[in-house]
Parts: structure tokens; sequence; C-alpha cells
């Protein structure tokens, strides 16, 4: 692969470049930083080839900094026609959006956009359909409190979908900015035995940091509490290990993934 280096610190690949100028390709691709482990452009690429869509593409847009994107946008304006939005820009791209879908306003994050008449961008936010309809099926009359890992984009869709599914939540942070948010030392043994659905938001034990977690009192969880993890690589983070090892049961992000992705799959290709 051969890359080139703009002045504003940001990176492409030259070969994707190259195809999109001499070709009218329809390309799609996700907005993030330190990308390239992530599932989206295999996902979408294999969609694509089931379609028998080969003048479609889907690229990983790897940035250093939300001030890339007009860059990025200028780039392919011809050809771009919608986007995922990954950590850490869920939030940051609000500024670069001309309408917000009602979810996605209420939520405060967007992960998709579509772009609409060539140059108009509409923020969605399809965490939360994801996210639901990969949560439901473990759901127990007993879940009715919920903790919620970090604070990030992500987080406040989980906090949205919490809300509709009627589960009290706190969020759980390195800084407690409200009401809603505790420290990690105020999770304590008293805290689990009423809060026993417990969702990671935050990016610790993601690849190649697989050894990292967040911080709470693991030998207090039990067989009575499940435990989430937005994270997908690697497939059993250290975070689900450990809370498999207290007897808790444990799911990954892929299908919320994979659920979202066709949210966003479906938004694009829609009239």
């Amino acid at each position: 692969m051969y890359t080139v280096y703009f002045n504003t610190n940001f990176t492409i690949n030259i070969e994707f470049y190259k195809i999109v100028k001499m070709s009218k390709k329809t390309v799609f691709g996700l907005l993030g930083k330190n990308i390239s482990y992530s599932f989206s452009k295999k996902y979408f690429t294999n969609k694509f080839n089931e379609l028998g869509l080969s003048d479609y593409s889907y690229e990983n847009f790897d940035m250093v900094s939300m001030d890339n994107f007009p860059l990025i946008l200028n780039e392919n304006i011809n050809s771009l026609k919608g986007l995922n939005v990954t950590i850490p820009y869920k939030e940051d791209i609000f500024k670069y959006l001309d309408e917000l879908d009602e979810d996605a306003r209420e939520i405060g994050a967007v992960n998709t956009i579509k772009i609409l008449d060539g140059f108009r961008l509409k923020g969605y936010n399809t965490d939360v359909y994801g996210f639901e309809k990969s949560l439901q099926p473990l759901l127990k009359s007993n879940i009715k409190y919920a903790l919620i890992l970090g604070t990030g984009g992500a987080s406040k869709a989980i906090a949205y979908t919490l809300k509709k599914l009627n589960i009290s939540f706190l969020f759980v942070s390195r800084y407690t900015k409200n009401i809603e948010t505790i420290s990690y030392k105020e999770v304590d043994e008293k805290k689990l035995n009423k809060f026993n659905l417990i969702i990671n938001c935050t990016p610790l034990g993601t690849f190649p940091k697989i050894d990292e977690f967040p911080q709470i009192p693991y030998q207090f969880l039990n067989k009575k509490h499940l435990l989430f993890d937005l994270i997908y690589n690697p497939s059993v983070s250290k975070f689900l290990k450990k809370g498999r090892e207290m007897g808790a049961k444990v799911k990954n992000g892929e299908q919320m993934l994979e659920l979202q992705a066709d949210k966003s799959w479906e938004i694009w290709s829609s009239k």
C-alpha cells in the first residue's frame, strides 16, 4: 500500500483515490480514528458483492482529527453517498451536518450520515436499533437497573435505548459530571447487587490492547448479571471473560454492529 501525506497530518490510501478519480464508483465509508481493525469495510464489501453492486465501494477514512473531514468530503463529493461514524467522532460530527433525524437529535450522537442531493448531510443514529434488537432476547424480568461504563457518543445511544426499555441506569466515568454519573470507585458490592446489567461503552479491551478492561469489582458478579460489551474484536474481551468467570451471562457487540450496519444500508438505499 502506498500512502500520501498532506500538511493536515491526514493520510489516505492513494490506490483508493486512483479508483475514485478514474471511475464512477459509488462510495460509502467509515469515519474514525485508528480503524484499520474495523468490521465495517469487510462487512459492506461482502454485502455489495452479494448484491452484485460491482461499482460500489466501502472505504476507511482514518482521521487524526475531525478537522480533516472537509478534505474527505471535498475530494469525494461526486462519488460519496453515505458514511458511518465511529469513535471518537460521533459527537464532533454534528457541526458539519445540515439535518438531523429526530432520534439522533435527542440522543446527541450520530453514527450514520446520508448525503442528499450530492451535498446536504443528514445524520442518523442506528446504534439504538442495533443495541435494542441485540439486547432484547437476553432481558429477563429481574433486569431493571443498568450501569453504563463510559460517557462518550456510544453511551448516549445506549442510554436512549434503556429509557425506551424502562431500565433505569447510571453512567460510570472517571469524571462525575452530574447526578446520573458515578465514579468507578463508587461501584461496590451494594451497587452491583442492584445494577445487574452492565454495558461497556469504553474502548478498553479493543484489539490490539486486549489486556485492558474497565476497573469494576468483578468478584461481586454472579449468575444474575448480564454483561454487554460493545467491543467485538476480540470476540471475548477481558471485561466479558472476567464476568463469565463469575457466572455472569455475556454478549459482545458483533450482532449489534451487524444490525446497525444493515439499518445504515436501509437508510442509504432508500429514496
